[in-house]
């Protein structure tokens, strides 16, 4: 019964929230046009769907959809002709969605997780089996899902300390749907021991997708002619999140002249215009990634700071740096995907807080690949000392091994997603 109570509250409070749901989706469209795709799909509906049996595979945003590509790549390659259904939740994550569908395939956003949107959306579809990635757990689709006999599976799954003491205070809303998916794939034992404190069954360890991307080799090998082409050092601030770029700004500011290019990459593109604003506004000269094709102008050579303001160049980033300092690690936001620096050959220098990716950064730091630090200040310290180092190819050729042990987790999951698909 407290169960029941807790989902209809919950319920009750996304539908009275749906109007407000929807306006913020066409308020974001303001500067992600995508946004304002399709708004009909949110609430579940659309043309229906005759054909049903795909595969559906949920990857929120952009993270989730670059580790999906691996599974995908897999499942294809396990089942050939299997067709697919992609839904999304953020326009950056449905941009990078379109490169992995085929012919046959399609493509959606994920329902409001109303009851009557989530119902909705499955009559449209009829999914054969439903994959979800990393902690996308939603009580109304979950339970949708089983009352109309959709085999669940939850890929890559990860759930921090952080996540799992907010999952306790609901813990009449969450676990009765955490044991709903047939299959949990876990990126480690400590979160497969997380999930399962949740009310997770049938979990297991597989690893993490992301250490089985590859990053494009056209993208790296343009990051290494921009790197021929400066003089100095580059430093990259990867990724970087709202409160960190001004402390980091503040500190590059202290460094003796001539310094080394700050190459700053914001992890949120409404931001861009922001971020190149901060960067002028404390006195540097800034260069936009955007309004150059593919080489830097002369002109850029010679400023303080460049700006990567494009989506899915993030191997070009890191190729063109000789030390990255890992976004939303250095404010307590539980940092960002650190095996892309590593498969990159970019040495990592980590800030206090990277509970979202616990275990990949306690393993970059034994294989030699990372370093941590207290703060921004001493990150900046040690980042441009090792961008002046004589044996950062040292550093370069650890990060290369450390990404290149972990790989196969895509092809255990693939396998396990294909088992449950065949169940039904």
């Amino acid at each position: 019964m407290k169960s029941w109570l807790a989902r209809f509250a919950y319920s009750t409070l996304l539908r009275l929230l749906t109007p407000a749901y929807l306006a913020r989706q066409w308020w974001r469209g303001r500067r992600e046009p995508l946004y304002r795709l399709a708004l009909a799909e949110r609430l579940g509906f659309g043309v229906r769907d005759n054909s049903g049996g795909a595969l559906w595979l949920h990857a929120v945003s952009l993270g989730e959809t670059r580790a999906a590509a691996a599974l995908v790549q897999a499942l294809r390659h396990q089942r050939p002709g299997l067709r697919l259904l992609l839904t999304h939740g953020t326009a950056t994550g449905r941009e990078a969605g379109t490169a992995l569908l085929r012919d046959g395939d399609a493509q959606c956003w994920l329902p409001w997780d109303t009851p009557g949107a989530v119902r909705r959306f499955l009559r449209r579809w009829r999914p054969a089996a439903g994959v979800l990635m990393e902690t996308e757990i939603w009580p109304n689709l979950l339970h949708e899902a089983q009352a109309a006999g959709v085999p669940m599976v939850l890929a890559n799954a990860r759930l921090s300390e952080k996540s799992l003491v907010k999952s306790e205070r609901i813990h009449a809303l969450i676990a009765p749907v955490a044991g709903v998916p047939q299959r949990v794939l876990a990126q480690t034992e400590a979160d497969a021991q997380r999930l399962r404190q949740v009310g997770a069954r049938h979990v297991e360890v597989c690893g993490n997708l992301k250490f089985d991307l590859s990053p494009s080799p056209q993208l790296l090998a343009r990051g290494r002619q921009w790197r021929q082409m400066m003089a100095r050092p580059v430093v990259l601030g990867a990724v970087t999140r709202d409160g960190e770029e001004l402390p980091l700004l503040a500190r590059w500011r202290t460094l003796e002249t001539p310094r080394p290019l700050l190459l700053l990459v914001p992890r949120h593109p409404q931001r861009f215009d922001a971020v190149a604003a901060m960067a002028a506004d404390t006195g540097f000269s800034v260069q936009r990634r955007s309004g150059w094709d593919t080489m830097p102008p002369e002109s850029a050579l010679a400023a303080d700071v460049w700006l990567g303001d494009s989506i899915g160049e993030m191997p070009l980033y890191y190729a063109a740096a000789d030390v990255a300092l890992l976004g939303g690690s250095f404010a307590r936001l539980g940092g960002q995907n650190l095996i892309e620096a590593a498969a990159c050959g970019c040495p990592l220098v980590m800030g206090p807080h990277t509970y979202n990716f616990a275990e990949a950064a306690e393993l970059s730091l034994a294989a030699g690949a990372a370093l941590r630090v207290a703060n921004i200040d001493e990150g900046v310290a040690r980042a441009v000392a090792l961008a002046h180092d004589t044996a950062r190819n040292d550093w370069v050729q650890r990060a290369f091994a450390f990404a290149g042990a972990h790989r196969g987790a895509a092809a255990r999951m693939a396998s396990e997603v294909l088992a449950v698909m065949d169940k039904r």
